[in-house]
């Protein structure tokens, strides 16, 4: 899978669809680690060790890191993300406002309303699929502009949940 990733005002696009990542076209001699129960992660670069810490932001895609004293937002979007953003003018990433089912399922529950202001994070429909229930969270500040499912409906992988502004 290709990613592009925006870091410190720096665009770079990262390949990991080989054996060997591929960053800006360069092969790197590289490994990423997570160190089990921690947000802490470990890269090794070329023979150079870094630890690493990266917890989620405030949307998809978007993450705080650390790395010794310094604090960076990296957002990371893969090719569709991308190509998304690049048709509806990116801006107010539609991605970034919208709920889509990860996988197809019943919806079990909406847990807004049209009109509600939510917070990202906030849960906002339950899913059931494979005999689990998922609850899909806002991917971003913003009211609920539209709901297009309602409980006990069939919903296909990428369906379009609900929508916000």
């Amino acid at each position: 899978m290709r990613y592009f990733v925006t870091i410190a005002g720096r665009d770079v696009e990262v390949d990991l669809t080989g054996a060997t990542p591929v960053v800006d076209g360069t092969p790197m001699d590289a490994q990423l680690v997570a160190l089990p129960g921690t947000d802490t992660r470990h890269l090794l670069v070329n023979g150079r060790s870094y630890a690493i810490t990266a917890t989620p932001g405030d949307r998809r895609g978007r993450w705080q890191l650390g790395v010794g004293a310094e604090r960076f937002t990296a957002d990371a979007v893969d090719e569709r993300t991308r190509a998304i953003r690049e048709m509806t003018g990116g801006g107010a990433d539609l991605a970034d406002m919208t709920v889509v089912a990860p996988m197809p399922g019943l919806v079990v529950k909406v847990e807004v309303e049209v009109g509600q202001a939510v917070k990202a994070g906030q849960g906002v429909v339950v899913v059931e699929a494979m005999k689990m229930e998922n609850e899909l969270k806002a991917p971003s500040d913003g009211v609920v502009a539209s709901i297009a499912v309602k409980p006990g409906q069939t919903v296909d992988k990428g369906a379009v949940l609900l929508v916000l502004e």
